[in-house]
């Protein structure tokens, strides 16, 4: 009999122990009769979420959805966009066509720069000011390393903070295996209009070198361009992954990653450019030049099962640089795209981060309490400079620096009855974020200072075997941005309420369903207006709606899911009063379904998103230069077909062909950032051929 291969009995007893592990933390016991079946409590986690499994989603207290390696693989994402349309509540507006900046939002909060919700990667933050900067001008993030990706909408606020008003959103890569292995993968993209090639190359080699210790390395590289003019794409993301068990108790986890990225941006249309050909560019000067190098380090001890303290720890120093092209004329607005650019600007951003968070779970009798701490520091360079196309003349328009310091403090308390099926657990967060700015060519400073207590609380309710009741209340803090602390009027802190109730319910082994109730109460929410080229305060706003899903296991080699999200959203004071928010579709449908056959895969989705306003003003004529207007409903349409082959000698093979917007569905949202005004083309019909060899 072969003996198990190195770090195995580490590593299958620790994932025995995270499959069954839920935020209670509990899990369903699944040894006992239907009509009898209980909450039983397993080791504790300091991790509040814990690993995104179906056990731990099925009795998390708000609403939670995990896209998994299968549905990633087997639809064949693209990027962000292709692989979160099936999850409710969750809307992607991607600007490149190449994935390497999406806009996401979550129940209608702004998709703009992805700044309504906490991204992470592995469970660190990705912002490249986790505090300051929470736009994602910078996402240091591939598809192709990524095994699922953990949404969870509602319920976390407590926990991790801050910016989590539209929940938290978790892309974990691939994990080291047991043992040693590697995997080449292949993509090719053909856009159907332009005939340009985007080329995908993934690397991954790892696993355990001995029963302690396990290294994993993985390389992803794109080159080509996007399905537009303009779009040029280089990116190169690597990962080195270590974990060591230096015994029972203690785990050290460890991750170091360098990302790098320059493309061209093909920004917006003019609304006559976009009718004449949406795959051009008007924006010859846009472009994007980036690079991010992280560091992760966790000390995990496990004294006792019912103990664990966790120490994480995280830094990255960052440059990124957009160039755009304006014209200031002074006729017109300077960012509209039919106007001839007579300046170009660049805006590079230096980030040095640091950050430091102890956290502690301990159980005692039916309570199990969490405590934990962080602090970050964050240093930042914010510079403007321009030269003049016609005379080549360079100056230097601004040059800002920051540093801020942000210290938070949490605490909860789960609390079990009813023979563990009811969790109640209220929490409570301090935020104390201070920010000091000066100008170097001007010499003014400033400060700001954010000081808040968030208070939450969830409860979960197992009521039968096929039934779990959930509900949820949270604070939520957005600290002022960078962008906004020179900027005149009020538009400072954001602070929110968010409020769930929802319900999982299984009428039948292979179906399952889960109906969720939300609402967010903004006090002071702060908007860019692109036409003004400024923030402004709305104010007090509203967004609610409904959320529903279900899935359908037709048999051992059918999956059906379907998706829809209702979304009503309002100003509630201000000049607006009463209009809905921007790119916040009232409805949202998605319709999926997966089969094998043999070593066949087919698989199928569509997604529909109504119309919707590009302004707070809800301007429903567009205008002249596309600055505001309706934005049209639209249906995008993917497929794809794959198959595996069995290779021998270790040798397992996949191979796919996938169309994205297979027909060609035409659709646009408004500019973002450095190319604001105009229609902003998704992408059109795409072909892509994909290989992967395993060894």
């Amino acid at each position: 009999m072969s003996s198990p291969p190195p770090g195995a009995p580490f590593v299958a007893r620790r994932l025995a122990v995270a499959a069954c592990l839920v935020a209670a933390p509990h899990a369903y016991a699944q040894n006992a009769p239907a009509d009898e079946q209980v909450l039983q409590s397993v080791e504790v986690k300091a991790d509040w979420l814990g690993p995104a499994t179906p056990e731990q989603v099925r009795t998390y207290s708000g609403a939670r959805s995990v896209v998994s390696e299968e549905q990633l693989h087997e639809r064949g994402a693209l990027n962000v966009e292709d692989a979160l349309r099936v999850v409710p509540g969750v809307h992607v507006l991607d600007e490149t066509g190449t994935g390497i900046l999406p806009n996401i939002s979550v129940r209608g909060l702004n998709p703009l720069r992805s700044e309504r919700a906490q991204i992470l990667l592995d469970g660190y933050p990705i912002a490249i000011g986790p505090y300051s900067n929470i736009g994602l001008s910078l996402f240091p993030i591939t598809m192709a390393s990524v095994e699922s990706i953990d949404v969870v909408r509602g319920g976390a606020a407590v926990h991790y903070g801050p910016n989590n008003l539209g929940g938290v959103l978790n892309f974990v890569t691939r994990p080291i295996p047991g043992e040693f292995s590697q995997t080449l993968a292949q993509r090719v993209t053909v856009a159907e209009e332009t005939g340009n090639m985007l080329s995908d190359t993934y690397y991954r080699a790892g696993g355990f070198l001995n029963d302690d210790l396990g290294l994993q390395l993985q390389a992803n590289t794109l080159r080509g361009d996007g399905s537009r003019e303009h779009s040029s794409t280089k990116v190169n993301n690597f990962i080195l992954d270590g974990i060591y068990f230096a015994d029972a108790r203690n785990e050290i986890r460890a991750q170091l990653q360098y990302y790098e990225v320059d493309a061209d941006l093909p920004g917006a249309l003019s609304p006559a450019a976009y009718r004449d050909d949406r795959t051009q560019s008007q924006r010859p000067n846009d472009g994007f030049d980036a690079d991010m190098l992280r560091g992760t380090l966790t000390w995990v001890f496990t004294p006792s099962a019912d103990t664990q303290f966790e120490w994480r720890n995280f830094a990255h120093d960052a440059d990124r640089t957009f160039f755009f092209g304006q014209n200031l004329s002074g006729t017109g607005n300077a960012f509209d795209p039919a106007l001839p650019e007579t300046h170009v600007a660049d805006s590079p951003r230096l980030f040095k981060v640091y950050g430091t968070e102890p956290r502690l779970s301990h159980r005692i009798g039916r309570h199990t309490f969490t405590l934990g701490a962080r602090y970050v520091k964050e240093e930042v360079q914010f510079d403007v400079n321009r030269t003049a196309l016609a005379t080549g003349a360079y100056s230097a328009v601004r040059a800002w620096d920051f540093d801020t310091d942000a210290v938070a403090v949490y605490a909860s308390d789960t609390m079990r009855f009813l023979d563990d099926r009811l969790a109640i657990t209220p929490g409570l967060r301090y935020e104390d974020v201070r920010m000091d700015f000066h100008d170097e060519r001007s010499g003014a400073a400033g400060d700001n200072h954010a000081e808040e207590v968030l208070p939450g609380l969830t409860v979960g309710y197992q009521t039968t075997d096929r039934v779990f009741l959930f509900t949820n209340a949270q604070r939520s803090l957005v600290p002022v941005q960078t962008a906004q602390a020179t900027r005149d009027g009020d538009v400072a802190n954001e602070t929110a309420w968010n409020y769930e109730v929802g319900a999982r319910f299984d009428p039948r082994p292979d179906v399952s369903t889960q109906a969720t109730l939300f609402r967010i109460d903004y006090e002071d929410q702060i908007q860019f207006n692109a036409g003004a080229a400024r923030f402004e305060n709305l104010g007090e706003t509203r967004l609610e709606g409904a959320e529903l899903q279900a899935i359908w296991e037709v048999g051992a080699n059918t999956r059906l899911s379907a998706t829809y999200t209702y979304l009503d959203t309002e100003q509630l004071n201000g000049p607006n009063a009463g209009k809905q928010l921007q790119n916040a579709p009232h409805h949202r449908v998605s319709l999926t379904a997966d089969h094998t056959l043999g070593p066949w895969a087919f698989s199928g989705s569509a997604s529909y998103a109504a119309e919707s306003y590009s302004d707070a003003a809800n301007t429903r004529k567009e205008t002249a230069n596309g600055s505001a207007g309706r934005l049209p409903d639209y249906v995008v349409v993917n497929a794809r077909i794959g198959r595996e082959l069995k290779l021998g000698q270790g040798l397992d093979a996949t191979i796919g062909l996938a169309v994205n917007n297979l027909f060609d569905e035409e659709y646009y949202f408004r500019g973002v950032d450095v190319s604001p005004v105009g229609r902003v083309p998704g992408p059109g019909r795409s072909f892509i051929l994909e290989g992967q060899l395993n060894f």
